[in-house]
Parts: structure tokens; C-alpha cells; sequence
């Protein structure tokens, strides 16, 4: 009798193990099935055309007033700072939508159950899901990329393969890191109405809140409020010394945590445009001329790492528990 007890509980014990371990396979094969139903759906070919179009609209438009850019031999530097402004607002929300509907939409429609009953485990599912839907991100960008090269390179004249791909890498990372986010979002939901607005809730954040949070601070600095104060610094412009404020090193610790910002910190590193230098340089004349490690260009990897990792351990571990 003892015995008969015991066995089902170590095949119990077993299959709770199975359900939360992770075979390499099955997260291959589930993210192998979500690029290809985006693939049937023409949302990669869509994508790709999208970005395609965005390079050459840009390309054309600075190749049409841009004379005086052409002379000075900058036109890929100004393609890179406009298409990142573009691509830093457009990417976040392709990723957001993209991972809207991954778990919860399939949570919703029971059909989690389905793919759960073939030899896939949460975190199986989950990791598949990520990677499937960043491969669609991903490649429809380089498909968009290395598609609008010739047209780029044949409007501009004078054209950087470096600073271009460099453009390429970093929205890459940047749309994987918002990718994380959302993927991680709709597992914690089992309604897609929940996980659009939880979708919307986090770009109103970074793009609202978190873009206004420096004048919050600064106002709370110059008011001596709770804990917030202000330091001063010098800058000498046109012969003469000016005496400004800005909020505490912590402060900006908190502003560049935003992933945008981390982007563009990014492009300084991975490109070689003169204006983002510019705007890099301005910043270190705040902090006595050198930046302290959080806003250093390097640093903005160790962010966008983080916006991948810890959502994506939060939804290892919250989505393995979770009823469905």
C-alpha cells in the first residue's frame, strides 16, 4: 500500500520538475512556430517594408534640402540622428504591440493549454515566445536595413557602412530589451484588454513620466524638498563663465535607467556622428568634464541588459506559478 502511495508521488515530483525546467529544443521549436506564423501572416515582409520605407523617406528628404549637409560630407551622420529619433519612438511600439497578444492572447483563447500539452514547459513557452517574436523584430529591421543600403548609398554619395550598421545593431538591442518587457507583461495577464493597457501604461511611462522626471527633480532640488537638492556648475560660452544648476549624480542614475535614453547613449558608442558627440560632451561639462560610470556610453549595454534580463526573470518565475 505504501508503496502504491509513493510511486505516484515521485512521478508527481517528476512532472513538477519537467514543468519548470527548460529543453533547449522545445524553446527552438515553440519560437521556430511563432516567426513562421508571423512569416504566413506577411507581418516580417510588413515590417520590413515599414523600416525600408522610414530609411528612404529620410534619405530622400536630406538628400533633396540637404545640400549643405552634402557639402559638408555629413549626410550618413544626419541619417543616423534622424532615423534613431524615428526608430526610437516607432521601435519601442512595434515591440510592445508585437508582444501584446504572445501569452495572454493565447491564455485568453485557451489555447496555451494546447501548446502546454505537447512537451513544452512554461518557461519553454515563454522563452520561445521572446525569441520568436524578437527574431521578427530583428530581421525585419536587417531585411529593411540592407534593402534601403543601395538607395541610401545611391541618394547620400558619400555613405558609412559603419555608421549605418551601427544604427542596425543598436535599434536591434534596443527593440529586444522592449520586447522582453512586453513578452514578460502578457504572461503576467491572462485578458489581452489587461495586457494592452499594461502595453500602453509602460510607453506612457518612458515616454511621458520619465521624460519629465529631470524638471521634476530639478524644481524639488531648487525648493530644498525631502531629500532632493541641486549642485552648481560652471560653462564658459563666448568668453565668459555662467554659473547653472542640475539635479544630483543619482538623479541622472534614475533618468538614464530609461531604455530610450540608453539608445541613444548607445549610437555615440557604436557610431561616429559628430552631433552625438556634441550632445555627449555638453553633458560631461555638468559633472566637471568627465561623466560618472552610470552615463558613460558603455553603460548603456549594462541598461539595455537589464530591461532584457530582469523582466524576463520575473516572468520565468511568476508564469511558472500562475493558474491558466
Amino acid at each position: 500500500m505504501s508503496s502504491e502511495t509513493g510511486t505516484p508521488a515521485k512521478s508527481a515530483g517528476t512532472s513538477g520538475s519537467a514543468s519548470s525546467s527548460i529543453n533547449p529544443e522545445s524553446v527552438r521549436a515553440v519560437a521556430k512556430k511563432d516567426f513562421q506564423d508571423a512569416v504566413r501572416s506577411w507581418l516580417f515582409w510588413g515590417l520590413s517594408v515599414f523600416f525600408f520605407t522610414i530609411l528612404v523617406v529620410v534619405t530622400g528628404a536630406l538628400s533633396y534640402f540637404g545640400e549643405d549637409i552634402a557639402a559638408q560630407g555629413a549626410t550618413t551622420d544626419m541619417l543616423v540622428v534622424f532615423v534613431s529619433q524615428i526608430t526610437k519612438v516607432i521601435v519601442p511600439l512595434i515591440a510592445l504591440v508585437l508582444g501584446w497578444k504572445s501569452i495572454a492572447g493565447e491564455r485568453e483563447s485557451g489555447s496555451i493549454k494546447v501548446l502546454l500539452s505537447l512537451p513544452h514547459s512554461r518557461k519553454d513557452v515563454l522563452l520561445g515566445k521572446l525569441l520568436g517574436r524578437s527574431a521578427v523584430l530583428s530581421l525585419s529591421l536587417t531585411v529593411g536595413f540592407v534593402l534601403a543600403a543601395v538607395v541610401v548609398a545611391a541618394l547620400l554619395g558619400a555613405f558609412d557602412i559603419v555608421d549605418y550598421a551601427g544604427l542596425l545593431v543598436m535599434s536591434i538591442i534596443y527593440g529586444v530589451a522592449y520586447m522582453s518587457i512586453a513578452v514578460a507583461l502578457s504572461s503576467l495577464t491572462r485578458s489581452t484588454t489587461i495586457a494592452g493597457a499594461a502595453m500602453g501604461s509602460v510607453f506612457l511611462m518612458f515616454y511621458g513620466v520619465w521624460n519629465g522626471l529631470e524638471g521634476v527633480f530639478r524644481l524639488l532640488g531648487e525648493r530644498d524638498i525631502l531629500f532632493f537638492d541641486t549642485v552648481t556648475y560652471t560653462v564658459e560660452s563666448g568668453g565668459r563663465t555662467f554659473e547653472l544648476t542640475r539635479p544630483e549624480d543619482w538623479a541622472y542614475f534614475v533618468l538614464n535607467l530609461d531604455p530610450g535614453q540608453a539608445y541613444s547613449n548607445g549610437l555615440t558608442l557604436l557610431t561616429d556622428v559628430e552631433a552625438l558627440e556634441q550632445q555627449s560632451a555638453v553633458s560631461a561639462e555638468m559633472f566637471g568634464g568627465e561623466l560618472p560610470i552610470f552615463l558613460q556610453d558603455w553603460f548603456s549595454f549594462l541598461i539595455l541588459l537589464f530591461w532584457v534580463v530582469v523582466p524576463l526573470a520575473i516572468a520565468l518565475y511568476r508564469f511558472d506559478r500562475v493558474d491558466i
